[in-house]
C-alpha cells in the first residue's frame, strides 16, 4: 500500500459534507447513488460512524458510510466507499477504513465489520479481503442479496462480507 498523503485530514463527516459525498457516490460509476437528502441525512445522523477525508483545504476527497446494525450493535455495517479520482491508488480508501473500524471499535464496541460487494468489483474485494489479513480477522462470504430481489432492473446480486472478529 501507498503511503496516504501527509496533507490530508480524516475526520467524521458534517451535514455541510452532504454534497460532496453525493458527487464523490456519483462520480465513482460503480456505488449505487443515493438521493442527495439521503447523504445530508447520513452525515447528520451516521456521522458517528463514517468518517471523511479532507485535503489540504478541507475539502472532502473520501468517504465511507457506515452504520451499527441494530440487531447485532457489535457489527459495522460499511454502506459505501468512495475516493475521489484524482486520490485513488494512495492507499486513501484503506486508510479511511482502518480509522473508521478503530474508532467505532474504540466508541462503540465494534469487533466485526460487514459490507456488501457486487461481484466484479475488484477495488472493493482487494480493499475488504486486505483489511481482513491486516487485522488478523475471519472473512466470510455469501450472497446476502440475490439479484432477483431488486425491483428496478438489472441487478447484480450483493455478496456479504462478514470480517472478525477483529484482533485489537
Amino acid at each position: 500500500m501507498t503511503a496516504v498523503q501527509a496533507d490530508l485530514h480524516i475526520d467524521r463527516p458534517t451535514v455541510a459534507d452532504g454534497a460532496a459525498l453525493w458527487r464523490m457516490a456519483k462520480d465513482s460509476k460503480v456505488l449505487d447513488v443515493n438521493s442527495s437528502y439521503s447523504y445530508l441525512l447520513w452525515c447528520r445522523d451516521f456521522a458517528a460512524t463514517s468518517t471523511v477525508a479532507r485535503d489540504a483545504h478541507g475539502e472532502p476527497i473520501g468517504f465511507i458510510t457506515g452504520y451499527v446494525r441494530p440487531d447485532s450493535p457489535r457489527t459495522l455495517l460499511v454502506w459505501q466507499v468512495a475516493v475521489d479520482e484524482t486520490h485513488r491508488g494512495r492507499g486513501l480508501a484503506a486508510a479511511l477504513l482502518d480509522g473508521l473500524v478503530a474508532r467505532t471499535a474504540t466508541e462503540q464496541g465494534v469487533t466485526t465489520v460487514e459490507t456488501t460487494i457486487t461481484p466484479g468489483n475488484t477495488a472493493s474485494e482487494r480493499l475488504f479481503t486486505s483489511f481482513a489479513e491486516r487485522h488478523g480477522a475471519g472473512l466470510e462470504r455469501e450472497v446476502l442479496f440475490d439479484a432477483g430481489l431488486f425491483p428496478d432492473g438489472p441487478h447484480d446480486a450483493e455478496v456479504l462480507y462478514r470480517i472478525g472478529p477483529l484482533s485489537s
